[in-house]
């Protein structure tokens, strides 16, 4: 089958749909479908082989956050000949709703179209302002693919519509059996030591990193060995100002990560910390970290609950709630037997988010929707390529 798959967000900052989009490529490229990527990214940006730039993105404040998108004629156009060149047997779109390249390939679509969700976000300023569009790129969309149920609940509720739900896949073996970075994770005594990890961006407040950093301040005076480490986009000097002058030396950042080094940074902790306080429809972090075979101690978020088998594959606290973060990290530290209880239950929980079972359920939802379109080729009146 020729695969064609639009990713919506810029290859030069990596990004949780950035990174389901390669994995989810490179699964179909093993199971031997050919397949070509489209996405933002700089002219001379080193990319994988299957993926074309749509030339370069500029920021725009989205979902709370801030995506790196392309819009407007020049992007329209290489969008329209990245499609006729490909001749595609169907166009997998991600994020559609996001006024980006995704959008943009829908409305320029020929054959079956199928889309992705990753959000559960109802409504944009930009959507609110063109619903007839909406109306438009909905009715050309042939399937959908929601990666939560909640994702799925926004299809249902208010794009009058449903969705097949597949959630997000991991390549399991990216991570399993990585080597640590030199030096971590260290002891782990009880009532000592013990590594702390956090990935993502520490200045976001619904990543929630001021709640892990309030319980490691209250641990760490009775655990002299406590260490946090952390990754992600900011500023070192901004992120250890954060803490007491006398456990800054206990707090490394490793900054942006490769893939690679996200993987080891994963196997370089005791305990994986998401705090996350809202709006994550899936837990992408969580599957990596259970992958690469670290306890994971999550907020109480329904989308981490899923992941996390309702708690079997990992710990939950409430939302928000620093000091029963606090107690559940310091129980998990003090206790060897329980954290590889919990690992064991992540290998299996995580074996379903394998990429090679996931990209077989997406390819189901692909023949369904060549067999819907049965051949038909959409009218072009919209994008110009009658």
């Amino acid at each position: 089958m020729r695969v064609g798959i639009v990713c919506p967000y810029s290859f030069d900052v990596p990004g949780g749909v950035q990174n389901h989009v390669m994995d989810l490529a490179e699964a179909l490229l093993g199971l031997g479908h050919e397949v070509s990527v489209l996405a933002p990214a700089d002219e001379d940006a080193a990319l994988p082989s299957y993926v074309v730039s749509a030339g370069r993105a500029v920021p725009l404040p989205y979902n709370g956050s801030v995506a790196r998108i392309a819009f407007g004629p020049v992007s329209t156009a290489r969008v329209r000949r990245w499609i006729n060149r490909g001749d595609f047997d169907v166009l997998h779109v991600h994020e559609p709703l996001t006024p980006s390249l995704s959008m943009l390939a829908v409305l320029c679509a020929r054959g079956p179209v199928v889309a992705t969700f990753h959000t559960a976000m109802t409504r944009s300023r930009v959507l609110s302002a063109a619903q007839g569009v909406l109306q438009i790129l909905l009715e050309r969309i042939t399937a959908r693919i929601a990666v939560s149920a909640l994702a799925r609940k926004v299809q249902v509720e208010h794009m009058d519509g449903g969705a097949v739900e597949i959630p997000n896949g991991v390549a399991v073996a990216k991570f399993a059996g990585v080597a640590p970075l030199p030096d971590w994770p260290g002891e782990c005594a009880p009532g000592s030591g013990g590594t702390l990890g956090f990935l993502g961006r520490f200045t976001e407040p619904r990543k929630g990193f001021p709640i892990l950093r309030d319980a490691f301040v209250a641990l760490a005076p009775h655990r002299p060995g406590l260490r946090l480490l952390v990754a992600g986009p900011g500023d070192a000097d901004e992120l250890v100002g954060r803490f007491p002058g006398g456990l800054r030396d206990r707090v490394t950042f490793l900054g942006l990560v490769s893939e690679a080094d996200k993987a080891r940074m994963l196997r370089s902790v005791h305990l994986y910390v998401a705090p996350n306080t809202g709006g994550e429809s899936f837990g992408m972090i969580l599957t990596e970290a259970l992958a690469a075979g670290t306890t994971v101690v999550a907020s109480d978020l329904d989308a981490f609950r899923r992941v996390l088998d309702g708690g079997r594959a990992g710990r939950l606290f409430p939302t928000g709630d620093t000091v029963a973060l606090r107690g559940v990290l310091s129980e998990l530290l003090d206790d060897a037997g329980q954290r590889a209880a919990l690992t064991a239950a992540g290998d299996q929980a995580v074996a379903n988010f394998d990429w090679p079972v996931v990209a077989r359920r997406v390819l189901e939802v692909y023949a369904a929707a060549v067999e819907a379109t049965d051949g038909r080729v959409m009218d072009q009146e919209w994008a110009g390529l009658g």
